[in-house]
């Protein structure tokens, strides 16, 4: 199906052309290199509110725009959680310290198609046990990527990520998930993280969608603290989230913010 513009849909859920992915791809690589300058800058003594300002300018001076600043008055460039902050973490002046998690979450925006990634940094040198969430955060991500093929249900890709998370005895937070990604930041389909083989939406070609997973030590239960953004996990817990955005292709997934 089609709309007055040409653009495609399958159940409500936007089709994206090769030209289109193409756009797309542009906007990942862009975030990519970000994300890269990013973790080279994660150090102790450096404040997230540093590394926000770092991301925006390098934005802007390729011609591409901080999406989520802004986005339902979220006001900054990118979202930075620390240890027990889950997502959606605002950057501040509070300095890293050694032992640290921080996740780094950014939407790039780039002649009007956006890519979405994160990535959780050990600020030098972590626990074991910190390092063996961030493994299994960043191989629930791949498992879940490996599943996103045409003919495979979103279920599908929770599986995978559940088999991961219990694996390692690790929670996996159901309250947030990935969405569909394109003109808009979130899109159709949600792409929830906790489901059954078989269920849920079915993938086609030219869906393009992200894959989030968070991960916890601990209790995957959260709450939403004052400032209305903030979700951290219920019971203190390290928590751990890696992110790429991905299309559905005949060829089989493919990572535009690889």
């Amino acid at each position: 199906m089609a709309d007055d513009n040409g653009r495609k849909y399958a159940g409500g859920i936007p089709i994206r052309s090769r030209e289109d992915l193409i756009q797309m791809a542009a906007a990942g690589k862009l975030a990519a290199r970000l994300r890269r300058e990013l973790g080279k800058r994660v150090r102790p003594g450096v404040t997230t509110m540093e590394l926000n300002e770092f991301a925006e300018k390098y934005m802007n001076e390729r011609g591409a725009y901080a999406a989520q600043k802004g986005y339902h008055g979220y006001p900054f460039a990118i979202c930075a959680a620390v240890n027990d902050c889950v997502c959606h973490g605002m950057p501040d002046e509070r300095t890293l310290l050694n032992g640290d998690l921080v996740t780094l979450d950014f939407v790039v925006e780039l002649n009007g198609w956006m890519a979405d990634t994160a990535w959780t940094y050990p600020v030098g040198q972590v626990s074991p046990a910190a390092n063996r969430l961030r493994k299994a955060a960043y191989q629930a991500m791949v498992s879940g990527i490996v599943h996103a093929r045409a003919g495979r249900t979103i279920g599908d890709i929770a599986t995978a990520i559940g088999h991961v998370a219990n694996a390692g005895s690790f929670g996996v937070v159901s309250q947030f998930g990935g969405h569909g990604i394109g003109r808009s930041m979130h899109e159709p389909p949600e792409v929830p993280y906790v489901g059954k083989a078989g269920t849920g939406r079915r993938l086609k070609e030219g869906m393009v969608i992200t894959i989030e997973p968070m991960l916890t030590i601990g209790s995957p239960d959260v709450f939403i603290a004052e400032d209305g953004w903030t979700v951290l996990t219920a019971e203190g817990g390290l928590a751990a989230q890696f992110e790429h955005t991905v299309a559905i292709t005949a060829e089989g997934p493919l990572i535009l913010t690889k």
